[in-house]
């Protein structure tokens, strides 16, 4: 005889972030690598630089919480694209200074505007003051606030 599971994945908090990450982001997701290419680092690392300016790579990883290897990458390809630009920092020669270039700020300007876009479009789905509720929820899950 089996006895049966009470635990509920579908109720489980971890697994409906993730389900409703994903859900959320697959448009938008389909717009930056079908207009430019990118995959989710990528744009990911462009959008720090068009919304913080000048960062490092280290910085880059603290902010978006990405692992250095993925950040690595994601400028290589950035870089080839001709949308970024590596400096050597005079402070610390092991450490490059990344800015994106004008190539780099007309892809995020127009980047960040189809994400204001799609940002309200999500927002719309819920009732007054919902969406506000669900971002602060998500902030202090995040550690952001």
């Amino acid at each position: 005889m089996t006895q049966k599971d009470e635990f509920d994945l579908q109720n489980f908090l971890p697994y409906l972030l993730n389900q409703a990450a994903e859900e959320s982001s697959y448009a938008f997701q389909r717009v930056y690598k079908d207009r430019y290419g990118m995959l989710r680092n990528e744009w990911r690392v462009l959008f720090h630089l068009g919304r913080y300016g000048q960062m490092t790579a280290k910085e880059i990883g603290e902010r978006a919480k990405l692992h250095k290897t993925k950040i690595s990458r994601a400028v290589g390809k950035l870089e080839q694209r001709r949308y970024l630009l590596r400096t050597r920092d005079e402070a610390d020669r092991r450490s490059e200074i990344l800015s994106l270039t004008p190539a780099g700020q007309t892809v995020y300007k127009d980047l960040r505007e189809t994400a204001q876009g799609y940002d309200a479009k999500l927002s719309a789905m819920f009732p007054t003051g919902e969406a506000a509720l669900l971002r602060g929820m998500l902030r202090r899950l995040s550690g952001i606030d």
